[in-house]
């Protein structure tokens, strides 16, 4: 302690709490670092209160925060709990979005020459972290209009795949090839839906509603790696298109919704590249779909033999 009471010079608070006299000054100057008196020369006097400030300062700036933000901090405007879990987050998006380049990389790397232009076009269009909000504009484009907005909400939520935070390379060729797929102009008329699920198919909030809960319990025979058969999930999905035409589910409207299902456009490509992106391990609803699709057609199969 220095000689006149319980106080420090400059260069002895620095010495004490292992930093330069520049580091004690500049932070000084800036208001975090309060000194306690001047000496009768006019020089900084320092308290023990200033070495304990001091040393808070010096940990908050090797969490990397500015020094305004500890200020702040200091002054008890903003709370360390909310600063911390907004650091968290940062960190957290930057080290996915450098995950997605060495992952972006390792792609160009690996792939012959001459796919080496198409690849850093398609990567060269996607922000890094990527997003999903491409996605779900196509999907809400795709849906029918005036579907009721939780029902939309949901709907767009299962169909937009989540993004793995270390990807592979095969993944990111997967998310680019899919954006380009989704944000590519639509060519003709329409909106490429099914004719099932268009304007002359009935209530499409019905429909959607009642196809919700079909891909999901038929999602659970697919986990438990059943083939498509009849059974609950068939009915579920016969009677969402049913419904939603105010008729009866019968093995006439079965037969007549197996050609019609089996005769539509669908949007292959995009599952496609999803279940690419996502694994195998989680059914996409176009694949259980396409399950429930193929289960009735071997039950009309059937019928008709």
């Amino acid at each position: 302690m220095s000689p006149d009471g319980n106080m420090w010079s400059i260069g002895e608070l620095a010495e004490r709490a292992g930093v330069t006299v520049k580091t004690v000054r500049f932070y000084s100057d800036r208001g975090l670092l309060p000194e306690g008196v001047r000496s009768t020369g006019g020089h900084r006097r320092y308290g023990p209160e200033a070495l304990d400030r001091l040393r808070l300062i010096r940990s908050l700036r090797t969490l990397d925060l500015p020094v305004p933000q500890v200020s702040r901090i200091l002054d008890e405007e903003d709370s360390l709990e909310d600063v911390v879990a907004g650091k968290l987050r940062e960190i957290g998006s930057q080290l996915t979005a450098l995950r997605w380049q060495e992952a972006a990389l390792q792609l160009l790397q690996d792939c012959a020459p001459e796919e080496r232009a198409e690849r850093l076009r398609l990567i060269g269009a996607v922000t890094v972290p990527p997003n999903t909000a491409p996605l779900a504009r196509f999907w809400r484009r795709w849906l029918p209009p005036r579907l009721p907005a939780r029902l939309a909400s949901a709907i767009v939520d299962q169909a937009v795949p989540q993004l793995p935070e270390g990807p592979t390379p095969t993944q990111v060729l997967a998310f680019t090839r899919l954006h380009a797929f989704v944000t590519a102009p639509c060519s003709g008329t329409g909106q490429g839906q099914p004719a099932a699920h268009g304007p002359d198919g009935g209530r499409p909030a019905v429909l959607y509603d009642g196809l919700r809960e079909a891909y999901a319990l038929a999602a659970r025979q697919m986990r438990a790696q059943r083939s498509p058969h009849e059974g609950e999930s068939l009915d579920c999905f016969v009677s969402a298109y049913a419904r939603s035409r105010g008729t009866r589910d019968t093995p006439a409207f079965r037969h007549r919704l197996s050609g019609v299902l089996a005769a539509d456009p669908r949007i292959d490509h995009y599952w496609n590249l999803t279940a690419e992106l996502t694994g195998p391990s989680e059914p996409t609803p176009g694949v259980t779909h396409d399950w429930l699709c193929a289960a009735l057609d071997n039950q009309t199969t059937r019928a008709a033999s």
